[in-house]
């Protein structure tokens, strides 16, 4: 994978006000990414509305107290932890195919998105996620007024 060592924002930075926290998580992100080697375990992100997300994650053998859900700094991490267990005496795996390793994965999250609930069904974690933007931040119209 190509990693980028220089990018050159100035151009944005001319045209655009108050966004450079923006291009800092996107260079951030390139990074992080970069140094990923694994794509475990798998996941969807999926529109739902229009303001209003899920992310699935495969969680295929964990159980309950294995997972964990967390929200930091406008990061989505989802954490697997398996507890070891041993076989019954007498017992041992012929072949041990099945992967139930520990994982961190994480999800950058816009401004103001917020988890709204979590369950596990069927071996799939579902994290709801909606965008509630402050109606100070939404867009108004200004009135212009013409004088004479």
């Amino acid at each position: 994978m190509t990693k980028i060592t220089t990018l050159d924002l100035n151009p944005f930075y001319r045209n655009a006000i108050g966004v450079d926290q923006l291009f800092n998580r996107i260079i951030n992100q390139i990074d992080h990414h970069s140094n990923d080697s694994t794509n475990y375990p798998p996941y969807n992100i999926i529109k739902t509305g229009e303001d209003t997300f899920e992310v699935q994650v495969a969680t295929a053998g964990f159980g309950e107290g294995e997972v964990d859900v967390e929200v930091k700094d406008n990061t989505l991490i989802v954490k697997g932890v398996k507890a070891d267990k041993d076989l019954p005496e007498g017992h041992e795996y012929s072949h041990k195919g099945i992967s139930a390793r520990n994982f961190v994965r994480t999800f950058s999250l816009a401004d103001y998105v917020e988890v709204t609930s979590a369950f596990s069904k069927n071996g799939i974690l579902t994290v709801r996620l909606e965008r509630h933007i402050p109606e100070a931040l939404q867009p108004k119209s200004i009135a212009i007024t013409y004088e004479s």
